[in-house]
C-alpha cells in the first residue's frame, strides 16, 4: 500500500512547499519566475525491484520511473555487467527509463546494471548522479566486491573512463579473446568498485577501451593488469562507501574510499616480429622498421657493396634501423638490402628469415648524378648539419650538433668557441667533444669553462670542417647563447641520497604534460635545474629496472608491469613549488621512497 502512494507523498513533499511560499510572496514586487532548479532528478520506483532473482533470460524490461522527465545524456554509460555483445537498449517513455536486452541473458547470473553518468534532468540539464541495480536470473544474488583505482603510468593522474575486467578464466588469452564475468567503469578519480561477485579467485585487468566491445584490443589501446590472482573479502553492503554516489568534488569522501588494487595503464609492445616498412630517404640512406622492439638481426648486406661500406644504427628501442652506403661510386635507382633475422613463425616462434628488401628512389626524386645543374639545391651538394643549444640546458646538453648524414672526415680542432662577459669584455674558450652512443650523427660540444649568468657564448663551425659518406664538405655556421640574467629567475636543486639503482629524472610541470628536462643517474649527486620561472614543477623518478635509460612499458603476455614512477611529495602536496628569485633545495632519498 505504502509503494503505491509513495509517488504522490514524494510530489506532496516537494510541491506543496511551493504552493506556501507563493501564497504568501509580497505581491507588490514583480515576479522573478523562482529559483533555478538545482535538483537532480530521483528514482521513485523500480521494476522488477532491486534485487529481484530468477529474473527470465528473454524478453526482460527494466522500468525506471523518475520524479520529473530526463533525457539520456550519454547511452554507453547505460552499462550493464557482465557485458554482452551487444549494448543494453535504453529509451525514454514520459518519466521512464526502459532498459531492455538485445539478446538472451544467461541463466544462474548475478547482474548489475549501472546508469552513472548517463542521465540528467529535461530541463535545466541536472546529472542524475547514478545508481547501480542488480538482479539474478538465478535464485540468489552474488554477495562480495572488489574495488581499486586505474592510473597512467607515465603520470600516475587517474583515468577516468577505464573499463575494469574481471575473469574467472585465468588464461592469458582471455582478455583477448573473451568478454569479461564482470565489468565497471572508473569514475572521475579513477576508482572502481566491483559489487555483487560470486566467491572465488579471478584476473583483473584494465582497459581504455576505445571500440566498447569490452575485450582488450592490444593494437589500439592501453591495458592494465594485477600480477596475481584476486579473490574477493567485503560484502556488499548498502551503507558502505564504496556503494555510494559521491559528487566528484567531495576530495574528501572520495579519498576515504577503499582501494583493494591499484592498476597502471600502459601501450603494449607488440609481440609479434616483422618487418614492416622500408624507406628510400636519399641516395645512399634508408631505414627499415620492425613491429616489436628488440629486433634481432644475425646478418645484412647490400648488393654490390662491401661489408666495411655499409653503416648501421638502431634506435633504442631496437625497431628501426638507418643504414648508410659509404661509397663514391654512383648510387644505383634501387637499392637491394638483404636481411637474416628472427621472425615471429604461424605458432608464434622466433625463426630465422631471410628477406630481400627492394629500396628504390621515392617517386619525385632521382639519384643526384641524375639531376640537372637547375634542379640541384644548395644543400643537395653540402655536408648538412644542426647546430642546436638553448640558454635552460646548454649547462647539462652543452652545443648540440647533428649531422643528416654519418661524416668520414671532422676537425674539431677548427672549431672555435668564444664567450664574452657583460661588459663586452671577449674571451677565447676550450670544450670537449662526446659522440653521443645512441646516434653516432649526434656529437655533444660542452665548454669547460663554468658558465655565468649575463655572459654570451659562442659556438663558430668554419668552412670544410666536416665531410660527410656522400664526399660533401660542411659550410660555416655560428650559434649563439646568453646565460639568463633576470633576477626572477630560480634554480631547484635535487640533492638524490641512497640511490641503489638507476633513475631517469624528469622534471614537468604541474600538469605532468611533457617533460623540461631529464636526468638520469645511478650514484649519489646534485642535480640541478637552473632558469626555472616561478610556479608549481613535478619531480617524476623512473626506476630503470633493466639500465637501458628509457622508460620502459610493460607486457601483458610476459606479465611484465611497466616500470616503476614514482611523483616526489613535499608534504602533503605532490609537487614543488618554486617562489621567484631563490635557490630551492630538496633531498631525495632514492632507497626509502620506492621501498
Amino acid at each position: 500500500m505504502i509503494k503505491r502512494f509513495l509517488p504522490l507523498i514524494i510530489a506532496a513533499a516537494i510541491f506543496l512547499p511551493m504552493i506556501f511560499v507563493h501564497s504568501c510572496a509580497n505581491t507588490k514586487q514583480a515576479p522573478t519566475g523562482g529559483d533555478k532548479d538545482t535538483i537532480p532528478p530521483l528514482i521513485i520506483d523500480i521494476n522488477p525491484l532491486p534485487g529481484a532473482v530468477n529474473v527470465p533470460v528473454r524478453g526482460t524490461k527494466i522500468m525506471f520511473r523518475f520524479d520529473e522527465y530526463v533525457t539520456i545524456k550519454d547511452q554507453k554509460n547505460i552499462f550493464l555487467s557482465p557485458p554482452q555483445a551487444k549494448a543494453p537498449k535504453a529509451r525514454i517513455k514520459e518519466k521512464y527509463l526502459v532498459v531492455s536486452f538485445e539478446e538472451p541473458l544467461d541463466s544462474n547470473t548475478t547482474y548489475t546494471l549501472n546508469l552513472t553518468d548517463a542521465l540528467a534532468d529535461n530541463n535545466e540539464g541536472n546529472k542524475f548522479p547514478g545508481y547501480t541495480y542488480v538482479f539474478s536470473t538465478g535464485p540468489t544474488i552474488d554477495s562480495l566486491l572488489l574495488t581499486g583505482v586505474v592510473q597512467d603510468c607515465n603520470t600516475l593522474r587517474p583515468v577516468k573512463g577505464a573499463t575494469v575486467l574481471l575473469y574467472k578464466d585465468h588464461s592469458d588469452s582471455a582478455v583477448f579473446l573473451k568478454r569479461p564475468y564482470a565489468a565497471i567503469k572508473t569514475d572521475d578519480w579513477g576508482y572502481f568498485c566491483l559489487p555483487y561477485l560470486a566467491d572465488t579467485t579471478y584476473r583483473l585487468y584494465a582497459i581504455k577501451d576505445e571500440n566498447n566491445n569490452n575485450i582488450y584490443d592490444p593494437d589500439n589501446e592501453i591495458v592494465g593488469f594485477v600480477d596475481s590472482l584476486v579473490r574477493p573479502v567485503v560484502v556488499v553492503n548498502d551503507t558502505l562507501p564504496e556503494m555510494l554516489k559521491y559528487d566528484m568534488l567531495d576530495t574528501l569522501m572520495c579519498e576515504a574510499r577503499r582501494v583493494d588494487y591499484k592498476m597502471r595503464l600502459f601501450r603494449e609492445k607488440p609481440s609479434k616480429q616483422f618487418l614492416v616498412n622500408k624507406v628510400r630517404t636519399a641516395d645512399r640512406a634508408a631505414y627499415v622498421t620492425f613491429m616489436a622492439p628488440y629486433a634481432w638481426i644475425d646478418s645484412l648486406w647490400v648488393r654490390g657493396y662491401r661489408a666495411d661500406q655499409v653503416i648501421t644504427q638502431f634506435n633504442i628501442l631496437q625497431d628501426s634501423l638507418e643504414i648508410w652506403v659509404n661509397s663514391r661510386k654512383p648510387a644505383p635507382d634501387t637499392l637491394h638490402l638483404f636481411v637474416n633475422y628472427r621472425k615471429t613463425d604461424s605458432l608464434g616462434l622466433l625463426k630465422p628469415a631471410l628477406e630481400h628488401v627492394r629500396l628504390p628512389m621515392p617517386e619525385g626524386k632521382r639519384v643526384l648524378q641524375r639531376m640537372t645543374r637547375k634542379s640541384i639545391k644548395h644543400e643537395d651538394t653540402t655536408c648538412v648539419f644542426k647546430l642546436d643549444v638553448s640558454p635552460e640546458t646548454v649547462e647539462q646538453n652543452g652545443f648540440e650538433l647533428e649531422f643528416n648524414f654519418p661524416i668520414i672526415y671532422e676537425n674539431f680542432d677548427s672549431v672555435d668557441f668564444r664567450y664574452r662577459n657583460p661588459k663586452q669584455k671577449e674571451f677565447t674558450g676550450s670544450f670537449t667533444v662526446e659522440r653521443d652512443t645512441a646516434n653516432l650523427r649526434r656529437y655533444i660540444l660542452r665548454p669547460k669553462e663554468e658558465l655565468l649568468p649575463g655572459y654570451e657564448y659562442t659556438m663558430k663551425i668554419p668552412h670544410r670542417a666536416f665531410r660527410d659518406i656522400n664526399g660533401f664538405y660542411s659550410d660555416s655556421t655560428q650559434v649563439k647563447v646568453s646565460l639568463p640574467s633576470d633576477e626572477k629567475l630560480s634554480t631547484l636543486k635535487a640533492n638524490l641520497t641512497g640511490v641503489d639503482r638507476k633513475v631517469i629524472v624528469d622534471l614537468q610541470d604541474e600538469k605532468r604534460k611533457g617533460v623540461l628536462r631529464t636526468f638520469i643517474a645511478d650514484h649519489d649527486c646534485t642535480l640541478t635545474f637552473p632558469y626555472l620561472k616561478e610556479g608549481k614543477y613535478s619531480l617524476r623518478i623512473t626506476d630503470d629496472g633493466n639500465r637501458n635509460s628509457i622508460v620502459d612499458t610493460g607486457s601483458l603476455l610476459e606479465h611484465r608491469q611497466p616500470e616503476s614512477v614514482l611523483y616526489f611529495s613535499v608534504g602533503d602536496k605532490d609537487y614543488i613549488e618554486i617562489p621567484p628569485s631563490s635557490e630551492v633545495e630538496q633531498v631525495i632519498d632514492i632507497k626509502s621512497l620506492f621501498e
